[in-house]
């Protein structure tokens, strides 16, 4: 199989990508491996395509602004017992070129197609824009 697809995901209460660098940092100890995750009460129907190369892209304050290489899908059980799939996450996120995004529930299937590039190899670094700048460059389509 040499398909793939991504996923796409609000970061919720994430200011920035650094906010959620750092949250994801602080909660590397907890996993042995030392990888982040993000556990979801469903579990991906397209699995072997999202495992065959795919990524999970963050939504932050509206707008696409990096994603992370998805590794494995492991099962986790609540205290409740209940099912639940912990998307597990290469440590590095790329920071991508913007695009807005409106919100939406969960997560959701990206096409490779419908992913905006990553950011030249040097631009990673670069000072993040101002939000509301960010925004309105995106909306015209500029960014």
């Amino acid at each position: 199989m040499d398909k793939y697809v991504n996923l796409i995901k609000l970061s919720v209460g994430s200011e920035s990508v650094d906010s959620l660098i750092a949250w994801q940092d602080s909660r590397r100890p907890l996993y042995e491996d030392g990888c982040p995750r993000h556990v979801t009460r469903m579990w991906p129907k397209r699995e072997d395509e999202i495992l065959n190369g795919g990524s999970i892209y963050w939504v932050i304050k509206g707008v696409i602004q990096c994603r992370q290489r998805i590794l494995r899908l492991d099962e986790v059980r609540g205290e409740d017992g209940i099912r639940r799939c912990a998307i597990v996450l290469d440590p590095e996120l790329y920071r991508t070129q913007t695009a807005l995004k409106r919100p939406f529930q969960g997560w959701r299937y990206l096409k490779p197609e419908d992913t905006p590039a990553d950011l030249p190899q040097g631009r990673e670094q670069d000072d993040a824009l101002p939000d509301d700048l960010n925004r309105a460059l995106a909306e015209i389509g500029v960014l």
